[in-house]
């Protein structure tokens, strides 16, 4: 996996962390120390280690090991994981354009971009990659057939699927390109007058396509917005910053980094002309709303420009630089955290005082501050951001979870789609009970299984009793028990049949027409769409939220 590693990237990495940020001269012994003995130990393991070693994976290993002591984001990137790295941060590839995934023990495509090379070949989602350019890629991991499926632009691939319901394999030659993700998974008009927005990345050009889709929204009668950032992980900084800018006027500032180096610190304010400072918007967060994703949510809040409606954000208030090292290598490190406007950082785990066991915190709410918004509403720093409006979400039942994980309900979707090739009205489409019953058959004959948490809890209090000599005792009891618990499990795809129906049906829609089919399917029936409409829907509870203390 490594390649080219020796000693000098040791050294590298040492210097990285020891002088790039000044550490006093009284420490400069202590490094050097602690180098000397890693590098002698490791020369004597070398050397008399009763088995061999492979030098590559033991330093790989030492140096996971040290990074992981600090924080999940300072990162080791060695050559080979560059081009990887740089995919991520850019959203640009050379390739095809599909998205692969292991569903059944089938590499199948699960989601090829509109408007790039396999989906204008006519390759589907579910199509079952057989082989590329002549090479089985069966039983191959994601990683090995997406390397064969990447290339050069303008160079050609042959690529061979399976598809449901077709008597032999296809064979699709394709002319590869270079491929830019949008950041803009979905936008439209969710009312006459209510916009719609989600982004769900912060890669290179994410401001620039929420900015043409809110002129678009508000040229088609969009009134009012919603910015939904659930699940967005975040990305690039000014990418966050250039979103701010678009509904804060110029020269506002949006958020400030501070850390070890001084001259790093920065405070980024908003540059572009704005496209709207005046419409009422509401940004949807949840867990998973993280770094780039909180500066824009958090910026806005603390203007009072939008409402935050849904569940609290992740807390990822550090900010990475990415620093050159040997070898064409590189250190993704943590060098400051951010503040929105109000003074706040929302970093929520303590990572700088870890527990003896190497475990790390939540901030604690003593030890949280109070912030004031621009209109002085309260806001607290410590544990990422509070939304204005909670919305609480029914969780999914285990028997649910499990068909997702299963990929019976990808599968189902794949074979509904082959067997109704006319796409329905997304926007009314139901499935019916024969369907349904079409889909418990399939499970039924593949034998899907599946265990509860109860299920197992159960399980380890059996072996306990038997342990401790209860046993006997109890033995009625804990039949009684396990007893009702697989009857109740007999009857999970019944009890949970509307769900179950609502997560094919979102999934048929995705088959149909990706993004915007599912969109049609469940922004109609999301919780947090619904009730983002009712407060824009009433604008004086919609002033009342921005102006409460």
């Amino acid at each position: 996996m490594w390649r080219r590693i020796k000693w000098p990237l040791i050294l590298v990495l040492g210097v990285v962390l020891a002088f790039a940020f000044r550490r006093p001269a009284e420490k400069y012994f202590d490094i050097a120390k602690s180098l000397d003995i890693f590098a002698t130990l490791f020369k004597e393991i070398n050397a008399y280690y009763v088995d061999e070693v492979e030098p590559q994976k033991l330093i790989r290993k030492g140096i996971d090991g040290m990074l992981e002591s600090l924080d999940p984001y300072t990162d080791y990137i060695p050559e080979d994981e560059i081009e990887s790295f740089r995919i991520s941060t850019t959203g640009q590839y050379g390739g095809i354009g599909a998205l692969i995934g292991i569903i059944n023990k089938k590499t199948v495509v699960t989601f090829p971009y509109k408007d790039f090379p396999a989906y204008r070949s006519g390759i589907k989602v579910g199509d079952e990659i057989i082989s590329v350019d002549g090479k089985d890629v069966q039983g191959k991991s994601t990683s090995d057939v997406s390397a064969l499926l990447k290339g050069q632009p303008k160079t050609e691939i042959e690529i061979k699927v399976r598809r449901y319901g077709q008597k032999d394999d296809l064979t699709f030659k394709i002319k590869r390109e270079k491929i830019s993700i949008d950041n803009l998974a979905y936008y439209g008009l969710v009312e006459s007058e209510i916009g719609y927005i989600r982004l769900d990345d912060f890669t290179s050009g994410a401001a620039n396509e929420v900015s043409s889709a809110l002129i678009e929204l508000k040229q088609k009668g969009a009134k009012k917005i919603i910015l939904d950032l659930r699940e967005n992980p975040g990305g690039l900084l000014h990418e966050a910053v250039n979103v701010v800018s678009l509904f804060i006027p110029r020269g506002e500032v949006v958020v400030s980094t501070k850390g070890k180096v001084e001259e790093w610190n920065k405070t980024y304010t908003t540059l572009n002309s704005p496209v709207d400072t005046q419409i009422p918007m509401i940004v949807l967060v949840s867990e998973g709303s993280a770094s780039a994703s909180e500066i824009v949510a958090g910026s806005l809040q603390d203007y009072d420009r939008a409402v935050l409606v849904g569940k609290k954000t992740f807390g990822k208030g550090l900010v990475q630089t990415t620093r050159p090292l040997a070898y064409n290598s590189q250190l993704k490190v943590t060098t400051a955290k951010y503040y929105v406007p109000s003074g706040r950082c929302i970093q929520a785990l303590d990572y700088t005082h870890r527990k003896d066991d190497g475990t790390v915190e939540r901030v604690a709410d003593s030890l949280k501050s109070e912030f004031k918004t621009k209109q002085g509403r309260k806001v607290y720093d410590g544990g990422g951001l509070d939304p204005d409006v909670t919305v609480e979400y029914e969780p999914v039942g285990t028997v649910t979870s499990a068909l997702i994980s299963s990929g019976w309900v990808f599968e189902f979707a794949s074979r509904y789609c082959a067997e109704n090739s006319n796409q329905p009205d997304l926007k009314s489409f139901h499935l019916t009970d024969n369907d349904y019953e079409k889909f418990m058959k399939l499970i039924k004959e593949n034998k899907f299984s599946y265990s509860t948490s109860l299920e197992r809890n159960t399980k380890l209090l059996i072996e306990t009793a038997r342990k401790e000599k209860y046993y006997n005792e109890l033995e009625g009891q804990l039949n009684l028990l396990k007893n009702k618990i697989d009857a109740g499990k007999s009857t999970d795809m019944i009890r949970f049949k509307s769900e179950i129906k609502q997560i094919l049906e979102e999934q048929i829609a995705f088959h149909y027409s990706q993004n915007d089919g599912q969109a049609e399917v469940s922004l109609p029936r999301d919780k947090a769409v619904l009730e983002a409409r009712r407060i824009l829907n009433d604008a004086s509870a919609y002033k009342k939220i921005l102006s409460s203390n």
